[in-house]
């Protein structure tokens, strides 16, 4: 049954993937061992896959919507058992800018691989982040611009982050199509990220980064 959900979200099937997380749990299986040996298995073959250019986007975001079809059913389950996600993460695609496939994707692909995800949504200014941060205390900050005249409102973000003093426990993550790691670093940026698969990568790294 795990390798029929594993398989079932590489093809992006959605029934195939509740139906077969439903058998699991009517059978007695580990809730925890269907997420990570499953789910988060099948999510990290799909990143692998589109970093070796066998799956593109399309594929990446069918998987990714089959993955999140199955932990709408597992996620009760997951609580029951007392099972914690990796880390948290708030995203949002900056103030003035209105695009969010790559947003979404980056959610979704953090979601299957054991994340937290608070999506903020689009044209989200510092001040929201800010409070966002505040009340959920995440690990990771994760900020979105597709066009270049939004870009400002990063090094916006991360400045007032600061002014609250929320800097030192959490990481910010900067990606979408005009970003690039020069200017990651110019900002202040924790991690730059070129896509969804990379932005995965680069999340446990700085996870990993805030707990030594």
């Amino acid at each position: 049954m795990i390798k029929s959900i594993y398989n079932n979200i590489l093809e992006g099937n959605s029934a195939g993937v509740t139906s077969g997380i439903e058998q699991a749990l009517e059978s007695g299986q580990d809730a925890g061992v269907i997420l990570n040996q499953g789910m988060i298995a099948a999510m990290e073959e799909v990143g692998q896959r589109y970093e070796n250019g066998e799956y593109f986007v399309p594929e990446m975001l069918i998987a990714a919507r089959a993955m999140q079809a199955g932990l709408s059913i597992l996620k009760p389950h997951l609580a029951d058992d007392g099972i914690k996600p990796v880390g948290k993460a708030i995203i949002g695609t900056v103030k003035g800018d209105l695009h969010d496939i790559g947003k979404n994707l980056v959610g979704m692909m953090l979601e299957g691989n054991g994340f937290e995800v608070i999506d903020l949504g689009v044209d989200v200014g510092p001040e929201q982040f800010v409070e966002a941060a505040r009340e959920n205390t995440p690990c990771i900050v994760g900020l979105s611009a597709l066009l270049t005249t939004t870009m400002p409102g990063m090094q916006n973000t991360i400045d007032q982050l600061g002014e609250a003093g929320l800097d030192s426990d959490i990481r910010v993550m900067v990606g979408g199509a005009p970003v690039t790691q020069k200017f990651a670093d110019e900002i202040g940026a924790d991690g730059y990220a070129l896509d969804a698969s990379s932005a995965v990568s680069k999340a446990k790294v700085l996870i990993n980064s805030l707990n030594n």
